[in-house]
């Protein structure tokens, strides 16, 4: 491998880690056209709510030398990683896509981004979300409106849109993120990534933000390829999550959950995956009538809603401005986050309990699918990507769509602690277009060995494909 072999920004991180073992090229001249790149396309793009130059040179400087001298931390040392600006790093301010977010830089990183240092990992900055990390589009009063580098006028989804941005379009090959419900699985779907959101706790959180989720949100990775988000995620969980060979599996296939409308092109794509799988041994089963996941669907907005009317009445919840009073506090948020606040405070014990109620529930019910089944197989999402300014889609299939419409097939993996892979499939449009893997707690591994199995049966883009938004600017 060389310089001549093409574009660095376009390898992935296991072919970087292999140029800097051949000595065909270093961490610092990848770092170095990682930064020139951001300063190409974030004026248009903009996914990076801050960028750390000097601190991505002097890191990638001390991998090259890392590497010359054979020390290396690890098969990611000197790969270029972005980091969502709700993750808590050494030297950067987190702003939470918010005005009361302090701009000060904090003095430690959280656990997940120290594990990446430790690694050898090139933090390049910040990566843009919405307010709170509580919409299903990446818009904020802060940053402004991130947009998808297939096509300028569209979302890259939610909430970690400006990190699935930040790989789409060659800045890294990996970033670091969070999913609640679907804020990792849903914008890389959008953009043509693999994401995953771990089983519960395999990668252990501390030193962060206040937790809305109650422990329902997870921190994982977005990358170009399985291969390099297993690799990530190893760093992260400080443990293999590797398996070879891989068996043959039970599949259930669901291409709806509910009476929630799904773009008909989505289920056919489902449909075929299933086919190619069936065709290599697995067992595959199809249910279209699968309804267990509509009760959690529908209430799962009110722990975010709960949490943030916390957060904002709490004057010690967060470190923020010195706001005195939670309308001040509120005054100085975008008109999402004040409507969510109002939900929120609407709220009460009850509520609270029927959510708690259905998540129950739900993992009875689960319990006995997975007794029957290895894997479910759905759409990722419930639509292709929409206009950049709108919060969601304003139909689908035909049918009015509302709030987290496209989120039919995301929450129920938070609300049941199982780990779930986002990972495209097929071009929609002129866009990407993704199935999701979901498995019982602790499958991470056979997840995302059947990812990469379904990589090499349906190779959704051509080799080298280029991505029209960006092309006229190169």
């Amino acid at each position: 491998m060389s310089l001549n072999d093409g574009p660095l920004w376009r390898l992935d991180a296991c072919a970087l880690a292999r140029g800097y073992a051949d000595g065909a090229f270093t961490p610092l001249q990848v770092a170095e056209v990682s930064l020139a790149r951001i300063a190409r396309f974030e004026p248009h793009l903009n996914a990076m709510a801050c960028v750390d130059a000097p601190g991505a040179r002097a890191a990638a400087a001390a991998s090259t030398a890392r590497w010359q001298a054979g020390r290396t931390l690890g098969p990611l040392d000197g790969v270029p990683l972005t980091l969502k600006d709700n993750l808590h790093a050494a030297g950067l301010p987190t702003r939470w896509g918010s005005k009361l977010g302090p701009d000060a830089p904090l003095a430690r990183d959280e656990l997940p981004v120290e594990r990446a240092r430790a690694a050898g990992l090139v933090v390049l900055g910040k990566t843009c979300l919405p307010e709170f990390a509580l919409q299903g589009c990446t818009v904020s009063p802060l940053t402004g409106v991130t947009r998808n580098p297939w096509d300028w006028r569209l979302t890259p989804g939610g909430s970690s849109g400006g990190a699935a941005a930040s790989v789409a379009a060659g800045y890294a090959p990996l970033a670091l993120a969070t999913d609640g419900g679907g804020s990792i699985r849903r914008p890389a779907a959008y953009t043509g990534l693999v994401g995953i959101k771990p089983s519960r706790g395999l990668v252990p959180r501390a030193g962060g933000l206040p937790d809305l989720f109650l422990g329902h949100e997870e921190v994982g990775g977005l990358a170009r390829t399985a291969g390099d988000l297993r690799r990530l995620l190893e760093v992260l969980a400080g443990r293999s999550v590797a398996v070879s060979p891989l068996p043959a599996m039970r599949i259930l296939v669901l291409s709806r959950l509910g009476p929630r409308p799904v773009d008909e092109r989505l289920v056919d794509m489902v449909q075929a995956v299933a086919d190619s799988l069936a065709a290599q041994g697995h067992r595959v089963t199809r249910d279209d009538r699968a309804d267990w996941a509509e009760d959690v669907h529908a209430l799962w907005p009110r722990l975010s809603a709960s949490g943030l009317a916390w957060l904002i009445d709490s004057q010690d919840a967060w470190p923020g401005p010195a706001l005195r009073t939670a309308a001040a506090r509120l005054a100085a948020c975008g008109d999402a986050t004040q409507a969510l606040y109002e939900d929120g405070r609407r709220l009460g014990a009850a509520d609270l309990f029927a959510l708690g109620h259905a998540v129950q529930r739900l993992h009875e019910t689960l319990a006995g699918e997975f007794s029957r089944f290895d894997v479910l197989l759905t759409p990722a999402t419930a639509s292709v990507a929409w206009p950049a300014d709108e919060a969601f889609p304003r139909a689908i299939d035909g049918r009015p769509a509302g709030p987290r419409a496209d989120a039919v097939f995301t929450p129920f993996a938070n609300a049941a602690g199982l780990p779930a892979v986002s990972l495209p499939c097929a071009m929609i449009g002129g866009l990407p277009a993704s199935c999701q893997l979901t498995g019982p707690h602790g499958c991470d591994a056979r997840l995302l060995a059947l990812a990469e199995q379904i990589t090499t049966l349906h190779p959704w883009a051509p080799p080298g494909a280029r991505m029209p938004a960006l092309e006229r600017l190169e």
